[in-house]
């Protein structure tokens, strides 16, 4: 029986994700001396995509359309695999972390076949830059959640969480922080943020993953949209609780903790991307392979 913490836990987590967008573009405008859009802005956004048409070209089948469902299903399941403070997810089990990196994995399958799928060269061209920069941050990420569960001794990704300690910090200070550089890369990487990707950028020859959508439109954009706030939410709150770990024995309380944080990367990110371009498509490489460096110097200070 689901828990009422997990439950509401849960729900917040998908009714918040959009937010953590607002917050960065509100860091980004207030840096700019600007204003910047009202913090709702990615609700009203997504429901305005949600209430017009989608258009779809003569050359597509089934699978444009799909690929964004199919994606919200893996994320909302991916979500379901965090804790909730101290207590396990209710569908948490041993080697869980390979299935949550595999739900991204098969999310950005449909997405990549998707591409293809509209014939279009420059979504061919954006969709082999995704293939090939998943390849460096899948490794990044898997060896990451790997060096955690050699130090915790759990490979259920709930007990790996809620099993960091400040006393582990005093112990192994500097392996879990290798490990959380490499996350903190990874979260740019796979929400396409500044330095890897610019979300806003409308040159098709310089876009990775945007130039994939281009030809969705209406509801399927608006999965997308919300997409990539849930997926920074997932990837946030797994680097939080191994940075801050759980203190507090209110399950209500802690969970509170962990949204302001991942608030506060928000705002950290947001910092990045007002205080540097993007890196060039050929050095983007070099930053993945750095953070499957970190992870796998991390993987092996544990294993000595």
């Amino acid at each position: 029986m689901i828990s009422l913490s997990f439950a509401v836990t849960f729900v917040s987590s998908l009714a918040v994700a959009p937010l953590y967008l607002s917050i960065i573009n509100k860091t980004k405008a207030f840096f700019a001396g600007r204003q910047g859009p009202p913090l709702l802005q990615p609700y009203i956004d997504i429901w305005k995509l949600l209430n017009k048409g989608a258009v779809y070209s003569k050359t597509t089948t089934s699978i444009l359309f799909v690929s964004p469902v199919i994606g919200l299903g893996c994320l909302i399941i991916a979500t379901a695999f965090l804790p909730v403070g101290r207590t396990p997810s209710i569908f948490a089990f041993d080697g869980d972390f390979i299935v949550l990196a595999y739900l991204f994995a098969l999310m950005r399958f449909f997405f990549i076949i998707a591409a293809l799928d509209t014939g279009s060269s420059f979504e061919g061209m954006g969709a082999s830059r995704e293939a090939y920069f998943a390849t460096l941050t899948e490794v990044a990420f898997i060896l990451g959640l790997a060096a955690m569960a050699k130090k915790t001794g759990t490979l259920c990704l709930s007990g790996m969480l809620t099993q960091i300690s400040g006393e582990m910090w005093k112990q192994s200070g500097g392996i879990l922080a290798l490990t959380a550089s490499s996350l903190f890369i990874v979260l740019l990487s796979e929400c396409a943020r500044i330095p890897i990707d610019d979300p806003n950028t409308h040159l098709e020859l310089t876009m990775i993953h945007e130039v994939m959508v281009l030809d969705h439109s209406g509801p399927d954009f608006a999965l997308i949209h919300y997409l990539s706030c849930l997926k920074f939410w997932i990837i946030g709150s797994v680097l939080v609780r191994m940075v801050l770990p759980a203190t507090v024995h209110s399950a209500w309380l802690d969970q509170a903790m962990v949204f302001a944080a991942v608030a506060g990367i928000a705002v950290a990110v947001g910092l990045i991307e007002s205080s540097m371009a993007r890196l060039k498509l050929n050095t983007v490489p070099q930053l993945l392979v750095g953070a499957s460096t970190l992870s796998a110097l991390a993987l092996l200070l544990g294993l000595r």
